[in-house]
């Protein structure tokens, strides 16, 4: 009756084996590291380069514990646990030895902490959880995504498409406005804006036409249709965030969180930034770059430029301030953007020894860039960087020859300056404009404080859940205390096996996920209590017990279940997480509380054929004393009776 099976133990004892294996990478401590790695596939992560890094540490006398070669991920450097005196050191000295000082270069040095976990745990994928930002410190920044800039883009984009295809099929039109993300075809022959119609609509279906205007004054009102926008807006998003990780990942950052929070914001979370007024810097600064040709200057069209500056701004163009300290009259139209650049990279002119910053393009980019150069040679080209919807000319020079697939923009800049700007080129464009709305920094001493009493929470929860239940329940509560020991094991192993980010919410699902698993074990004592007062022998009491507890502890947990996915599907940030560790705390709790447990009751009860009694406390019923029939059955179902 109340045997499991040999496949049920077997079950039972896997479990057990794979919860320990993954939870004991928790338990190695993380120790300060220094990683040097790249982004440029011709740097070499190789043996000589680790040898370098080696001797340029020995040579200044900073101690490490343990130096080794990944050649996916570069050189990682190991440090005793708290040093990290010596761990900034040994990032200044590198910095110094491979890229000559300067912050941005060939190689990437970065402060991290890694777990001393050993390999071959790891190569089974047997890491620890990482731990979030309230845990380990570091810096959270909410940016919000102007869509309407994006799609004030897109339109830009759209309208020298309309008046491409329109030159190409001979149609005659009388202009092309845009106003916001709309545009305007104008026409002054019906039957042309009937053709213009159909050549629109076969060659973009995402177009939404409106034919307006009667007489000399036909229109086309060209929107984009509501699933464009939606499709659009997700795609805007998507590229912001790679383009921010990109930024992060190439200041030398690990483990950064960056996450979609509702229709258009992101989240981004940098454990253990060192520098938070240099990652705010670049994460801030959301430019992207542009190649226009320059309309007129003072000493080109000059006429046109006072005009611009009196407010009569030409169409398709726009005035913006050199660097100089002087104004100029630029195309609204680009030559290129920041979409056909591979690499940039800060550098020093050889001739005049300035700061520069050295841009190399994709092939299609070259081609345009040697059409419209070789077309203006002697004419100025300004390097436009737009921030926050604001337009900056870093530099306008001369076109002196034609260009190809590489050039320089140099100006009066800083090494600083060259640094960032090419970092912000080579992250690539972003899709639309972002603001910090909300920036939050956690010192490293207060995640410290904020583990201590999570885990303390924790611990201390679990020692007094587990002491009022083995005084309560005695033997049957030291079984229960044994399968709440299971289903802590087992969700920290599935935490850790799905590389979860362990928050100060997710210590709290895990302290509420003890107290509901212990539920499901009362429930089933109770229940066994209860059989046991209506006379059933033990070995029955047991059965029912298990069996018809488990209908309400199903109920139960499917319901508090909704509720958890409920919070997943609609929360964000740190509610989704708790939401996570509270769902697998659910599901491990029903499979500890019912399947482990009972495979412990039967393992102690279950082979006594003629079991006389059940050590699960004090049974209280009625004064007089409930037996079974003596006649039938001489076994006494419980003392102890009140």
């Amino acid at each position: 009756m109340n045997r499991y099976p040999l496949w049920k133990y077997l079950i039972m004892i896997v479990a057990v084996v794979i919860g320990l294996f993954y939870t004991l990478p928790n338990i190695f401590p993380q120790v300060p590291a220094v990683q040097v790695s790249t982004n440029k596939s011709a740097v070499k992560l190789d043996a000589p380069l680790l040898d370098r890094v080696e001797k340029t540490l020995k040579g200044a006398g900073v101690s490490f514990t343990s130096s080794e070669l990944d050649p996916a991920n570069g050189v990682h450097i190991r440090f005793a646990k708290g040093d990290t005196t010596g761990q900034v050191k040994a990032k200044e000295l590198l910095l110094k030895d491979l890229n000559g000082g300067a912050p941005e270069g060939s190689y990437i040095i970065a402060l991290t902490a890694e777990s001393t976990t050993p390999h071959w745990m790891q190569n089974l994928n047997a890491k620890p959880m990482a731990l979030g930002l309230d845990l380990r410190g570091g810096v959270h920044f909410l940016m919000q995504v102007d869509m309407k800039g994006a799609l004030e883009r897109a339109a830009d984009r759209n309208a020298a498409d309309i008046r491409s295809l329109l030159r190409e099929k001979k149609i005659q039109y009388g202009g092309v406005d845009k106003a916001g993300e709309t545009i305007a075809v104008k026409f002054s022959d019906a039957a042309e804006r009937e053709k213009a119609s159909r050549a629109l609509t076969d060659s973009n279906k995402d177009l939404l036409l409106k034919e307006d205007g009667a007489a000399q004054d036909l229109r086309v009102v060209i929107t984009l249709k509501e699933e464009a926008k939606r499709k659009l807006a997700d795609s805007a998003i998507e590229q912001n965030q790679k383009v921010l990780g990109n930024r992060i990942n190439a200041l030398g950052l690990t483990e950064p969180i960056i996450q979609r929070q509702g229709a258009d914001r992101i989240v981004i979370q940098v454990p253990g930034a060192s520098d938070p007024a240099r990652l705010k810097d670049v994460i801030g600064r959301t430019g992207t770059l542009e190649l226009r040709m320059v309309e007129a200057d003072n000493q080109k069209n000059s006429g046109a430029l006072l005009a611009a500056q009196s407010g009569n701004v030409p169409y398709g163009t726009e005035l913006m301030n050199d660097r100089d300290g002087g104004q100029i009259l630029v195309k609204k139209q680009y030559v290129i953007t920041g979409e056909r650049i591979n690499g940039a990279e800060p550098a020093f002119d050889g001739q005049n020894n300035q700061p520069i910053v050295r841009v190399s393009t994709d092939g299609q980019g070259a081609r345009i860039l040697r059409e419209v150069t070789g077309q203006n040679v002697g004419n100025r080209m300004a390097i436009v960087l737009i921030e926050k919807g604001k337009p900056e000319v870093i530099t306008a020079p001369t076109i002196q020859s034609e260009l190809g697939s590489n050039f320089q923009i140099s100006g009066r800049m800083t090494t600083r300056e060259t640094s960032d700007i090419a970092l912000l080129i080579r992250s690539g464009s972003i899709a639309a404009p972002m603001e910090i709305i909300e920036e939050r920094t956690v010192g490293p001493s207060l995640g410290a404080e904020n583990i201590e009493r999570g885990f303390n929470s924790v611990l201390w929860g679990f020692v007094a859940l587990a002491a009022f239940i083995c005084v309560y329940y005695m033997v049957m509560g030291l079984i229960s205390t044994l399968a709440l020991s299971v289903n802590l094991l087992l969700l920290i192993a599935i935490l850790s096996m799905l590389q979860a980010t362990l928050t100060l919410p997710g210590i709290a699902a895990i302290a509420l996920t003890l107290g509901m698993a212990i539920d499901a074990n009362v429930l089933i004592n109770e229940r066994i209590r209860e059989e046991l007062r209506r006379g059933l022998k033990p070995q029955e009491a047991i059965s029912a017990g298990f069996e018809h507890a488990w209908a309400t502890i199903l109920d139960s947990n499917i319901t508090t279940l909704i509720a958890g996915l409920a919070l997943f599907m609609f929360g964000s940030g740190p509610v989704k997480g708790f939401a996570v560790v509270h769902c697998l705390g659910i599901l491990t709790s029903m499979f500890s509380a019912v399947f482990f447990s009972r495979g412990i009751v039967n393992l102690v009860y279950g082979a006594k054929k003629k079991l006389e009694s059940i050590s699960i406390g004090t049974i209280w019923r009625p004064d007089s004393v409930v037996t079974r029939n003596a006649a039938a059955d001489d076994d006494v179902v419980a003392t102890n009776s009140k």
